[in-house]
């Protein structure tokens, strides 16, 4: 669509649209410059709630097809939503007005479920077609260095308070992180009416005077580490002497580079002066405050600086070391600001420290931990770690190695051979300490294919075999209508998968080989969603969900799927959908002929019927040409379907002797179901009136159980799972997923091949991440079991399978715990960590550090657990303790 249509268009919505017009208008904004985005553009944020009431008038549903859209079906009579109303969104919204300015929105919303981010073009649209508001901009910032760089729309704003030195009086400045601290200057001048040359603007974070902001351009707010919510404080020249003001603009400076101007470093910044250290302080016991939804970073950071090894190498001169022409690394920058915290935190004092420089080295490489909302903390050690590697890995140009075949060789030879070629490319104290290798062993099904490949791991994500069970009840409808429907209640793993749930509806229903069954989820009457994925996760299914279970012949080629919607007859305009949906399998051109369709339908309605037969005098036979079957009967019983059934093209009919009649419609590409649009499927709707009522059994239609009804239940302890068998259930032997295929070079096809992983070479330090958290399309679900995991002498020499590595203990000790409490989207996060001076047990929690006793340590909270190795003298020591003290 050019520009004259937009015009065009434009002009007739703003008198009236319909809203195909809308949705079609706003489609092609979107596929046009919508998603050719720039830095700088704008963005609006819109609210959700608005949002699923225009889908709802549009015919729309959201990307994701999730529950929360579809409670928007299309039923008749839609209402035209009302203006835009984005007051819920913005803070003090009860006092908000559409055309107000400068308004702060909610810290805790989340994109998708508040709000959605619309292009400019798709404002205006909407807004002129509703009006409303608040009009609530944000820019698109860029993020990130190099190959590193993103694009995201900044929906939260830098705010800072600002206080005026000579009056105390506070303002509030919104700004963009990436803005120019000049630009912070021309801000703060228009604000208060000052020469930008008379006055100064010091870094005031927790009510200190840290550093003073230079008025320059080629610095931006996040570079000085300037943080959302903080205080900056002005100084005007007139409020203190002159020669304090050369004298601030060095201190700067001094702040900055410190031993760079030959001075001893204050180290003032961040919050935090080493000249406060008193004599005999412990080091390693320092909080980290929590900058605005950052404790999944602290835990995170206490844990690694708690690793016995790196706290040894950052602690001592690593400058020779570090990489900074390494182009997917972080030019060093990550290396040395982390290096910097953990001598902080190991430095004499108990002061919490604020992360602040940390923080924006971390967003400026990765911008998925930008802003403050609630992260996972294994996935920031996942990006922690590697990026660490990069920067000090002692490998400055990257030799290219070809990786041999094994061709029948002993995989002692070919893991050995594959680990030098690794530590040829990658050879940093991350790998020394932190990386071990696993052998992959992948089979074809079909040509039985072996392929044998060593690879290094850098941590070990355990699933959790959960033992629970839970009943669920499916109602197996028959797709040759051989039977009437019947609910099977079946018992599977609560934290099973979907081929969990297939085979054990197979074996009540007593499918036979020939057959297949077709599960999918009923809502609003309409088939909903298939459950095709075998390798998603139950809990997706809630108790209050309707399942069935078509039961079909398996496919054949040439064979489509027919889909039959219910809908009631009477004498209003708008029709109602009752009952539940009817599927079977129809000869594709068999599909083109509406005796055929009819056919079909009868077949499937037929054990509903109350009476298996008609009187001939009903019996209406009319040519194939004017749609009608002709009434030849199934089986030798009287075609009793064909009475009262009628395929019509549009619109409500009846036959010619005036009786109601059932009315077949073809759903076409503008039907009620706009979004699963597939041509192996073909879809009717079936209407129901009273005489239909009587002659068929619809109780078996309409009374669908649910799930799982739910019962008063006596609270049970929560369940207990070992880490071993975490351990052996992520090292058992399993099929790849559909979406995992591996490629056979046998075959020369993408097969599913089964997968079988063995540990082959350990690591110093080992991290276990226990997979609690599971996602879908769908759902997000935590399993908050109780994992039974050592402290002490964890054996894993039954897991290892080389005989040829260097001999070494395989025995570990637990040092630290990374703790997640509470549910998705949000929670809390914490660290349990071992003091390795002491050789005992602390809690850090963001600011607050506290002793523990080792055996309060073990909690369902467990979410990455860190192992050192320990020497077989030392375990033998460690036994003889605990076996006493026991």
């Amino acid at each position: 669509m050019d520009n004259d249509d937009y015009a065009a268009s434009f002009m007739i919505c703003s008198s009236s649209c319909t809203p195909d017009q809308e949705k079609q208008i706003i489609k092609d904004l979107m596929e046009g410059s919508g998603y050719n985005t720039n830095q700088g553009d704008l963005f609006y944020v819109l609210s959700n709630r608005w949002y699923m009431e225009w889908l709802k008038y549009t015919e729309q549903d959201s990307n994701d097809n999730s529950k929360v859209s579809t409670e928007g079906i299309l039923s008749a009579g839609v209402c035209r939503p009302g203006p835009i109303d984005n007051r819920h969104l913005v803070i003090g919204a009860s006092h908000s007005r559409y055309g107000d300015d400068d308004l702060d929105l909610i810290r805790t919303l989340q994109e998708g479920h508040d709000y959605v981010l619309v292009s400019q073009e798709v404002w205006k649209r909407l807004h002129d077609w509703y009006k409303g508001g608040p009009a609530l901009p944000r820019k698109v910032i860029s993020q990130g260095v190099s190959y590193h760089k993103t694009l995201l729309v900044e929906v939260y704003p830098l705010c800072l308070q600002l206080i005026d030195d000579r009056n105390e009086k506070k303002y509030v400045i919104r700004i963009s992180k990436k803005a120019s601290i000049c630009d912070l200057y021309n801000q703060v001048s228009m604000l208060l009416g000052l020469d930008e040359k008379t006055f100064l603007i010091w870094d005031y974070f927790n009510s200190m005077k840290t550093s003073v902001l230079e008025n320059v351009v080629d610095q931006d707010l996040e570079e000085a580490n300037l943080k959302m919510d903080q205080d900056i404080l002005v100084e005007v020249e007139q409020h203190f002497r002159p020669s304090r003001f050369g004298i601030g603009l060095f201190l700067s400076k001094w702040f900055r580079f410190g031993t760079n101007l030959g001075l001893p470093s204050t180290d003032v910044e961040d919050g935090y002066n080493l000249r406060n250290m008193t004599k005999g302080d412990k080091g390693g016991l320092s909080g980290l405050q929590n900058l605005g939804n950052t404790c999944f970073m602290n835990s995170a950071i206490q844990c690694l600086v708690h690793t016995p090894p790196l706290v040894e190498y950052f602690l001592h001169d690593y400058s020779d070391e570090i990489n900074k022409q390494n182009p997917i690394g972080m030019h060093g920058e990550l290396a040395i600001a982390f290096g910097k915290l953990l001598r902080k935190l190991w430095s004499s004092g108990c002061a919490p420290i604020a992360p602040r420089e940390f923080k924006t080295k971390l967003a400026r490489f990765a911008p998925q931990f930008s802003g403050y909302n609630q992260h996972d903390s294994q996935e920031l050690l996942v990006f922690l770690l590697d990026g660490l590697h990069e920067d000090l890995n002692r490998v400055k140009l990257k030799p290219f190695i070809e990786i041999k075949d094994a061709n029948g060789r002993p995989d002692e030879e070919v893991a050995d051979e594959c680990w030098k070629i690794h530590k040829a490319r990658n050879n940093s104290v991350i790998v020394d300490v932190c990386q071990g290798q696993y052998k992959s062993t992948l089979i074809c099904p079909i040509c039985s294919r072996v392929s044998v490949t060593f690879d290094p791991f850098m941590y070990l994500s355990l699933p959790l075999p959960s033992k629970e069970t839970r009943s669920m009840t499916i109602t197996v409808f028959y797709g040759d209508g051989s039977a009437l429907p019947m609910p099977y209640t079946v018992t599977v793993l609560k934290h099973g998968l979907y081929k969990d749930l297939f085979h054990a509806i197979g074996i009540a229903c007593c499918l036979k080989s020939d057959e297949l069954l077709l599960v999918a989820e009923v809502y609003m009457h309409k088939i909903y969603r298939y459950l095709e994925n075998p390798f998603d996760q139950l809990c997706i299914i809630k108790d209050e969900d309707h399942i069935v279970a078509y039961r079909l012949p398996k496919e054949q080629e040439g064979f489509i799927r027919l889909e039959i919607i219910h809908q009631s007859k009477d004498n209003s305009f708008f029709r109602k959908c009752l009952g539940t949906p009817l599927v079977t399998f129809i000869a594709e051109e068999a599909a083109k002929k509406s005796a055929d369709v009819q056919n079909a339908v009868q077949m499937v309605l037929s054990p509903l019927l109350k009476v298996k037969f008609c009187h001939p005098s009903n019996c209406i036979h009319t040519s194939m040409e004017d749609g009608l079957a002709s009434g030849n009967d199934v089986d030798g019983q009287v075609d009793a379907w064909n009475s009262g059934c009628r395929l019509a093209s549009q619109s409500v009919d009846q036959f010619s002797n005036g009786m109601d009649s059932f009315i077949l419609s073809i759903i076409d590409e503008k039907g009620m179901d706009p979004y699963r649009r597939d041509h192996l499927v073909k879809r009717v709707i079936l209407e129901w009136s009273d005489r239909e009522y009587d002659m068929y059994s619809i109780s078996y239609l309409e009374d669908l159980p649910v799930v799982h009804k739910a019962r008063s239940r006596k609270k049970t302890q929560p369940e207990e799972i070992s880490l071993f068998s975490c351990l052996e259930a992520f090292l058992k032997e399993e099929p790849l997923g559909p979406d995992d295929m591996w490629y056979c070079p046998t075959c020369k096809e993408h097969r599913q091949a089964t997968k079988k992983l063995d540990l082959w070479r350990l690591p110093e330090i080992i991290v276990v991440h226990l997979k609690r958290f599971s996602y879908s399309r769908y759902l997000k679900n935590k399993l908050d079991a109780y994992v039974n995991f050592p402290t002490h002498n964890l054996d894993l020499r039954n897991y290892v399978k080389s005989n040829n590595v260097a001999p070494q203990s395989h025995t570990y000790e637990l040092y630290a715990i990374s703790n997640h409490y509470g549910g998705l989207g949000g929670g809390h996060y914490s660290a349990y960590a071992k003091h390795s001076e002491e050789n005992k047990w602390y809690h850090f929690d963001d600011s607050h550090v506290s002793s523990i006793n080792e055996d309060e340590i073990k909690t369902p909270a467990a979410y990455v657990l860190f192992y050192q190795r320990v020497e077989e003298k030392r375990v033998d020591e460690s036994s003889q303790v605990h076996s006493s003290s026991g």
